[in-house]
């Protein structure tokens, strides 16, 4: 079974891919880690055994900060904090994107600065690596002061209160869900009792935005790279022409998203005969959905890049609170819970991907208008007795309408809470999470233009394709029949939507045009 190794400082989005796509992971963690979080643990046990106040340590939390507790309640405390916290509602959060929190969560406190002693440290890694995964709601944080609710649901499991799941032998690949205590003792584990600070240092942190995040960063990746294969697709199919993706515009213009999309499209459209057929006609120039798809996919690739950049540097910040410095044996109150930074990125993706929709959705109405593209009226053979792609047009519309309202920035938004202690939020849950059904909205939006595209394409068939374009057109055909007289198309928008989701498209492009560029 493969290995992820934690250090605390060296984990990439990348490492993370397995376990979103379900593979099996086995964690371990570093010697020198090791030595970071027993060095850390160490100030905590001076603070306690003194009997020193300190916020986080001894002290009540939040709006309670000034409340002294005794010794030996303290164990008491980190129990009433977790189990207080456990708010979150709604539905349950996926399971992979729980066991990345569970690795992250656990990345964060091998920096050194948390407190958690060593004996928790190993619990947790052997709770993941025997496939205990905490139930966590998706609602409930706003960002600040971490991922209180939803932490707080992870944080219980391990104390034997809430759900969890756990493999099912009997069905390999899938879980059972169960309480808490049950699913530890199904895995051969014993509820953990916190000590001081250990429960406030597993709540106070983004890790479950960072998980949301990276899980949209990831979908996103792959439709970047759809999104061209399929825009190479349509311009044959409207015989548009090649030259705007010439990559001396690319170096005019001056951004890199630009000549990445151009240079995907190249590769799709090499070999192509529809555009030979197309070099002398008398039309002067595409509409913009065409001619302005380096700018449009390339803006989105530059924020993607951006996005990508921000939340990497994220996946091994300290993010609790209060913070440990074992050199100094400081303990010192700061702000690294608060989520805006993650906030405004996933608004930033959240546009973005709405802008990609707005494209595709245009050139899918190019498609499909007789006025604007030369084929039959709504691509089928018998207009008027069929109305064949007409409301496929429409639902892209609805779709990309509804993502603009789902674009809303999340991050401008605040409201107070703790009785004004924590007066300013991020709502970075929130912005994360929405992003997954502007996504939903885009495959689907993706897959409609990908149908649009190689419908058009069968009524100029004798027209030698690109080597991208006619891969894309094969992939499709293996799940999606030509239209002939009108159908159920359900099914087969839910086709598409899946092919472009699932990755397989992209790859099948891949194998015949080389390798694309998000």
């Amino acid at each position: 079974m493969p290995r992820l190794v934690l250090d605390g400082t060296s984990l990439t989005l990348a490492s993370l891919d397995p376990i979103f796509t379900g593979e099996p992971m086995r964690l371990a963690v570093t010697k020198d880690a090791k030595v970071r979080v027993k060095a850390a643990r160490a100030v905590v046990e001076k603070y306690v055994e003194a009997g020193d106040i300190v916020y986080g340590l001894t002290t009540g939390f939040g709006k309670l900060k000034s409340v002294a507790i005794d010794k030996c309640d303290l164990a008491t405390l980190q129990r009433n904090l977790i189990i207080s916290h456990c708010t979150g509602v709604g539905a349950a959060m996926p399971i992979e994107e729980v066991r990345v929190v569970q690795v992250l969560r656990l990345n964060g406190v091998l920096r050194g600065h948390s407190g958690l002693r060593l004996s928790v440290v190993d619990a947790l890694v052997r709770l993941f690596n025997k496939g205990f995964v905490p139930e966590v709601p998706m609602k409930g944080s706003v960002g600040a002061s971490g991922d209180l609710a939803p932490l707080a649901h992870m944080a219980a499991t391990y104390l034997g209160e809430g759900f969890a799941y756990v493999p099912n032998a009997k069905k390999p690949g899938t879980y059972k869900r169960m309480t808490a205590k049950r699913a530890l003792s199904a895995v051969g584990e014993e509820p953990i009792e916190f000590a001081a600070k250990e429960g406030l240092a597993l709540i106070n942190g983004t890790e479950v935005i960072k998980s949301v995040l990276a899980r949209a960063v990831r979908r996103a990746t792959n439709l970047s790279k759809a999104a061209d294969a399929i825009a190479s697709l349509t311009i044959e199919a409207l015989l548009g022409s090649a030259k705007p993706f010439d990559d001396r515009f690319a170096q005019l213009k001056g951004h890199a998203g630009h000549g990445r999309t151009s240079a995907n499209v190249r590769a799709c459209l090499k070999g192509s005969g529809v555009l030979q057929s197309h070099a002398d006609c008398d039309r002067v120039q595409d509409p913009y959905s065409l001619r302005c798809v380096p700018q449009v996919h390339g803006a989105f690739k530059a924020a993607l890049e951006h996005v990508t950049s921000i939340l990497s540097g994220e996946l091994c910040s300290v993010t609790d609170n209060p913070i440990l410095f074992p050199d100094t044996g400081e303990v010192i109150s700061a702000g690294q819970f608060h989520g805006q930074p993650l906030a405004m990125i996933a608004d930033y993706l959240a546009l973005s991907l709405c802008t990609l929709g707005n494209i595709s959705e245009r050139r899918t109405e190019q498609l499909v208008n007789p006025d604007l593209s030369g084929l039959p009226a709504f691509l089928t053979p018998k207009p008027g007795l069929n109305s064949g792609l007409m409301i496929a047009q429409v639902t892209a519309a609805a779709l990309v309408s509804e993502n603009k309202g789902l674009a809303h920035p999340a991050s401008v938004d605040t409201v107070p809470t703790s009785a004004n202690q924590e007066d300013h939020v991020s709502m970075g849950m929130g912005a994360a999470r929405r992003i997954h059904a502007i996504l939903d909205n885009l495959e689907a939006v993706l897959g409609i233009e990908l149908i649009a595209a190689a419908q058009g394409r069968e009524f100029r068939s004798e027209l030698k394709a690109g080597r991208g374009a006619a891969a894309a057109r094969a992939e499709l055909r293996k799940h999606v029949k030509p239209l002939g007289s009108d159908r159920y198309l359900h099914p087969d928008l839910e086709a598409a939507t899946c092919l472009v989701a699932s990755g397989e498209f992209v790859a099948a492009v891949e194998k015949a045009a080389g390798k694309l560029q998000a």
